[in-house]
């Protein structure tokens, strides 16, 4: 397959009359059209207005899809505790599946082709399936909770680690490599040390295993974590193993010196959720002074309930306007920068080779967009564009490993329509949880 458009190879490289050439699941070819058309004459053309990379959701709750709105305008605690989590508990597993298939679905339709998701506590197989059958790349991981967590979502120690070493062995590079495990705690507030030290032993058992948890991401939060181990958050992770090349922390927006210095050491990646820290009001995390230590941040929608969309372009527009914002200067965290945290910086973070960029060589994970739209009329940069302008409903194609995952506005390899109805269906038996929190 030959795709022609205006191709953004990375966040620094555009080619305008531009091709990306596909051979099996990999890109054979990125240059200039007539070229490449005149190189591969016996490959079907299909034209875009712009071809990018496939966008990376570096922290991502597919399961949690159900709940878009059900807890707006509530602190971070209160709506965890009294609100997602007791949604969580009541799915049953034919519930999880259609959950994580909505998730994945909107992430397809809007351009996201890799995910790093954090399920829940039960039906983790379920989740693995879904991403399965829509073709999604994704690191995935079932949640462990062993303390402070309500009922149906509260498990053993022993039983959330064998459990999770149970979905290593069956799903870690499973369909064609797309699916990664990532062993996945909650947070430190819910987890034991005996469990934290646990995940640590157990990812260490596997080659390619990842560890994706939450890190202060509240005040709140960092100030139990504290009390109850004398620690600062970022320090009782490293105490117990939880930092490193292999660990993905999501949000890590207050940080101090030490913490910081933790995390670029030990080569912790850091993944950015400015619209779900604005709505939870969590705060504003130090994106520039981390990427100036070195520290690689990816770019994630965190859940629908903490977001309303996973929109990845949405995104990068608020994760660039947020930090300018803050530092009082429009030069911070400009397009170039947000463009390679939502892409390669994502990818990397999620532990994928060769994703990330289009380039000869690498996975040929491809969206493509339109910009026949008044929002785009004149289009004198094409990257600002991506960042500051377009929407995940301007996608109009996504390939991931070199098979069309959605094209002109159809998913091909599932029945989305179906999806939504099943996903209606379960939406109306959870209303009820937003008007009995837990106390």
């Amino acid at each position: 397959m030959l795709l022609a458009g205006t191709v953004v190879a990375d966040a620094h490289t555009v080619i305008h009359d531009g091709a990306v050439v596909v051979e099996d699941d990999r890109i054979d070819a990125v240059g200039d059209a007539a070229e490449l058309e005149d190189r591969y004459p016996d490959h079907p053309t299909a034209e875009y207005d712009v071809l990018a990379p496939g966008l990376v959701g570096g922290h991502i709750h597919s399961v949690q899809s159900l709940g878009r709105g059900i807890a707006d305008d509530t602190a971070l605690l209160d709506w965890l505790f009294d609100y997602i989590l007791p949604m969580e508990a009541t799915l049953d597993g034919d519930q999880m599946e259609v959950a994580a298939k909505l998730g994945y679905l909107e992430l397809i339709e809007s351009g996201t082709t890799t995910c790093v998701d954090h399920l829940s506590v039960a039906h983790a197989d379920r989740a693995f399936e879904a991403a399965g059958e829509l073709g999604i790349r994704g690191r995935l991981g079932k949640v462990l909770m062993d303390k402070e967590s309500p009922d149906g979502l509260l498990e053993e120690t022993d039983a959330g680690l064998d459990e999770s070493e149970r979905l290593i062995r069956e799903y870690h590079g499973a369909f064609d490599d797309r699916i990664r495990y990532a062993v996945t705690p909650r947070f430190a507030v819910s987890c034991t040390e005996e469990c934290l030290r646990g995940v640590r032993e157990l990812t260490d058992r596997y080659d390619g295993v990842r560890i994706h948890t939450h890190a202060s991401e509240n005040e709140d939060e960092i100030a139990t974590v504290e009390r109850e181990t004398g620690h600062r958050n970022i320090h009782w992770l490293d105490e117990v193993g939880i930092t490193g090349e292999d660990v993905v922390l999501a949000h890590c927006v207050h940080t101090d010196e030490t913490e910081r210095e933790v995390l670029a050491e030990t080569g912790t990646h850091v993944t950015y959720c400015p619209s779900s820290n604005m709505k939870l009001a969590s705060g504003i995390a130090p994106i520039p002074d981390y990427l100036d230590r070195g520290i690689n941040v990816a770019l994630g929608n965190d859940g629908p309930p903490c977001n309303n969309t996973l929109d990845p372009f949405t995104e990068m527009r608020q994760a660039s306007l947020l930090q300018k914002v803050d530092a009082l200067d429009p030069t911070s965290t400009p397009a170039e920068t947000v463009f390679e945290m939502a892409t390669i910086n994502g990818a990397t973070a999620a532990g994928f080779e060769q994703v990330g960029k289009l380039r000869e060589g690498w996975k040929a994970d491809i969206v493509g967009l339109t910009t026949d739209l008044t929002r785009a009329t004149p289009l004198h940069d094409v990257l600002s564009h991506l960042v500051f302008a377009a929407h995940g409903d301007d996608v109009a194609f996504t390939m991931v490993d070199g098979e069309v995952l959605y094209e002109d506005g159809e998913l091909t390899v599932a029945d989305a329509r179906a999806i939504r109805e099943e996903a209606r269906a379960v939406d109306l038996d959870l209303d009820a949880v937003a008007d009995e929190p837990v106390p």
